[in-house]
């Protein structure tokens, strides 16, 4: 795949050429990813699609820059979560209630970084993360796989964000503990 641009090639061309079909190749790369990745966060597909459009959008606006600081997924992932994130806070109680059926329907279903990270084989690292309760490792999620402040776990979850932090302690606390 010679002719294939690398992201950062892609991005760079978007950012000072506008160039429509840098674009539209970005996207068919990471829009079913992402479209992905927010469905095990939000149970309603219209408001993930909305999500999915909005974070493009905020890219081919210039409103979202890519720094260089990592990969495209991850700085991707970033502006949808926090997107959806705005997405739920407008939403209210509704989208609270989309979240809690959302986490009840794939309950049962390994998430990919909880593939990821049962894998893991330092220590007891995968045995430690499946004893913790699905609260704790929910918020464990939220906050250092997906990297979302307090207050966007919170709205995420659908929880206080004192409660987020207490659970990140408890989580912590747990790890540490079965680690020792």
């Amino acid at each position: 795949m010679s002719g294939t641009r690398s992201d950062g090639e892609l991005l760079r061309c978007i950012a000072a050429e506008r160039d429509r079909r840098a674009f539209e190749e970005l996207y068919r790369r990471y829009a079913p990813w992402l479209a992905a990745r927010l469905r095990g966060r939000c149970a309603d597909p219209a408001m993930v699609d909305d999500v999915v459009q909005e974070t493009f959008l905020a890219l081919w606006r210039g409103k979202a820059v890519y720094r260089e600081d990592g990969d495209v997924a991850g700085w991707l992932w970033r502006i949808g979560a926090r997107r959806l994130v705005d997405a739920l806070r407008g939403d209210g109680a509704r989208g609270r209630l989309r979240q809690a059926l959302a986490r009840l329907r794939h309950r049962d279903e390994a998430s990919a970084e909880e593939r990821v990270l049962s894998g893991v084989e330092h220590g007891d690292l995968a045995g430690a993360l499946t004893r913790l309760s699905p609260e704790l490792r929910a918020v464990l999620q939220a906050t250092v796989i997906d990297g979302l402040t307090t207050r966007e776990a919170a709205v995420l979850l659908g929880i206080p964000p004192g409660t987020v932090k207490t659970r990140a302690m408890r989580a912590r606390k747990q790890l540490r503990e079965a680690l020792a």
